[in-house]
C-alpha cells in the first residue's frame, strides 16, 4: 500500500491482472508473468466485474452486491449447469428463461460445450419451462372447477337453511368469528411475496431455496403478509412443500442414476435430446 501510494483506510488491497481480474498473492506468480503485464489493485469492498471494458481498464464496482447482475447472471447460472445438469430441476422459471435468452454461441462457450449440444441443453430448458406452464394451467383449470362446485352447494346449502329457518342469514352469525389474531412480520423478500401474492401456482415460479424460505416461514406471519387467511397460507405451503419435494426426488433419481452408469461423473450432454424451440 505504501508503495503504491494507497490509503491504509482503505484496505485491504488486493492485486488483479486487468485482463481477466486473476488474483495475483504469490510472489512466485510474477516470475510467470510477461513484461509490461498490467494490474489493477482493488481496495476494501471493491470486486473485478469479470469483463474489461474495450479500453483495456476494467471499471470497478463499488458495492460488490451490485455486480452480480445483468450478464453477470446468466454466466453463473450456466457455471450450475457445468457443475451438474441435475440443478436445472431446482432452478427458477426465471432462470430457466434467462438461460434460454443467452445467444447459444455465449452459452456454448461459458459451458465449453459445443453450439449443437449447447442447442440441445437450450431446447430442455425450454421443455421444462413449457411442462411448468402446462402444469400450471391444469392446476388453475382444477381450481375453477373446484370452486364452481363450493359455490354450488353453498347456494344449496343457503336455500336449504333459508327454507328450514326463515329470517336467519348464517353469514352474518359466522362473520368475525375467525380473527387473524396479533400481526406477525415475515422474513420473505418482497420479490418472493410478489411471486406469492401475484402468480398463479407460485410454487412452480420459484427455485427450491425459496420454496425452502416459504416453508420455513411462520403460517400466521405469512398469511398477514399475503392478507389471505390461515387455511389459504396453510395450503400455499403444503403446495411449496410438495413441489420441493418432487423436485428432490427428481434430482436423487438421476444422481443415483449417474452413479450406476459406468462411473460417469457427469450426466451426458447427449442425453438430452433435442426439440424444436418455442420463440
Amino acid at each position: 500500500s505504501s508503495v503504491l501510494a494507497i490509503d491504509q483506510a482503505r484496505g485491504p488491497i488486493t492485486l488483479v491482472l486487468a485482463e481477466d481480474g486473476t488474483i495475483v498473492d504469490d510472489e512466485d506468480y510474477f516470475l510467470c508473468l510477461p513484461s509490461n503485464t498490467e494490474f489493477v489493485a482493488l481496495a476494501k469492498n471493491e470486486k473485478w466485474p469479470s469483463r474489461s471494458l474495450g479500453s483495456g481498464t476494467s471499471r470497478l464496482s463499488e458495492p460488490a452486491d451490485e455486480v452480480d447482475s445483468g450478464a453477470e447472471r446468466w454466466k453463473q447460472l450456466a457455471r450450475q449447469l457445468k457443475d451438474d445438469l441435475s440443478n436445472i430441476i431446482l432452478m427458477s422459471e426465471e432462470d430457466l428463461q434467462v438461460l434460454i435468452d443467452v445467444p447459444c454461441s455465449d452459452l456454448a462457450e461459458e459451458l465449453a460445450q459445443s453450439q449443437p449440444k449447447t442447442q440441445a441443453l437450450q431446447d430442455t430448458l425450454q421443455r421444462v419451462l413449457d411442462r411448468r406452464e402446462e402444469e400450471r394451467q391444469s392446476r388453475q383449470l382444477l381450481e375453477l372447477y373446484l370452486e364452481a362446485l363450493k359455490k354450488e352447494d353453498g347456494i344449496l346449502s343457503k336455500v336449504a337453511a333459508s327454507e328450514t329457518v326463515p329470517g336467519k342469514k348464517k353469514d352474518e352469525v359466522d362473520a368475525g368469528t375467525s380473527s387473524t389474531g396479533t400481526t406477525a412480520t415475515t422474513a420473505l423478500s418482497d420479490h418472493i411475496l410478489a411471486v406469492l401474492k401475484e402468480k398463479p401456482a407460485p410454487e412452480l415460479c420459484l427455485d427450491s431455496q425459496d420454496l425452502e424460505l416459504v416453508l420455513k416461514e411462520d403460517t400466521q406471519a405469512l398469511s398477514s403478509a399475503l392478507r389471505w387467511d390461515k387455511e389459504k397460507a396453510e395450503a400455499l405451503q403444503q403446495a411449496c412443500d410438495q413441489e420441493l419435494s418432487k423436485r428432490l426426488q427428481q434430482v436423487q433419481t438421476l444422481h443415483s442414476l449417474r452413479s450406476t452408469s459406468k462411473g460417469k461423473k457427469a450426466l451426458p450432454w447427449g442425453d438430452w435430446p433435442s426439440s424444436k424451440r418455442r420463440k
